[in-house]
């Protein structure tokens, strides 16, 4: 294999990952009509220069970058206009109404009950006559509205007052502390060195996971390797 070839391909690989990052954490979910095409032709335009030696590398950085572009200005048109969005993405469309399909519906959409029904299954609902309404999104994903007594019982259901939950934080991930957390938590280093102190041990690269949870209530485990260490240490 020639030294060309391998800087090529990595050189195209970065491209492609800085790529669709800069287009957004949507174009690595659920992708809108346009955004997949992009994404398609992207991956065509990034293999093109590694299909032989004469590829130019650069035209293919080119053309990427042109349909980055393309879809920032899709993107900024689809914020900006409602008509637009709904000439690049179209509609949600209603499939289930009360229950019932709605064959028009779904043969505008070219949707067959064999694509619903996996839909449904994946959603955990067994029971078209479960559902009071359901869209098929945008996306192509279909979103799922129960009807009223098939639904889970919630807290607010049975009168039950909660308290606020907010999101865990992690603060060491194998060994690396997370200083942006801390402050997220308005902690520091110092906290954390003293919590885990507190439970015997002294150095965050033997953590392998830490967070906070909902309620700020400190967790954490330790490496396999370093819980082996110690115990062989104290034996």
């Amino acid at each position: 294999m020639s030294f060309d070839i391998i800087w090529k391909t990595a050189l195209m690989y970065l491209v492609v990952v800085a790529s669709m990052r800069l287009m957004g954490k949507r174009m690595i979910g659920e992708l809108q009509p346009f955004e997949f095409a992009i994404a398609v032709m992207i991956s065509e335009l990034a293999a093109f220069p590694l299909s032989g030696a004469d590829g130019n590398v650069w035209h293919g950085i080119v053309s990427i970058g042109i349909l980055v572009v393309c879809q920032f200005l899709l993107s900024l048109l689809s914020i900006k206009s409602l008509t637009v969005q709904t000439v690049i993405c179209g509609r949600p469309r209603i499939i289930i109404k009360n229950g019932k399909l709605l064959e028009n519906n779904m043969k505008k959409e070219l949707f067959t009950i064999n694509d619903l029904l996996e839909q449904l299954r994946i959603l955990n609902v067994q029971n078209v006559s479960d559902v009071e309404y359901g869209i098929l999104e945008t996306n192509g994903q279909l979103s799922v509205v129960l009807n009223s007594q098939k639904r889970a019982v919630t807290p607010e259901d049975l009168g039950i007052e909660t308290k606020y939950e907010g999101l865990s934080l992690d603060l060491i991930i194998d060994g690396v502390v997370l200083v942006h957390n801390l402050k997220l938590a308005k902690l520091d280093t110092n906290w954390l060195m003293d919590k885990l102190k507190e439970n015997g041990w002294a150095n965050p690269k033997d953590i392998f996971y830490a967070y906070l949870d909902t309620e700020g209530n400190f967790y954490f485990q330790p490496k396999l390797k370093a819980a082996k260490n110690r115990i062989a240490d104290s034996s």
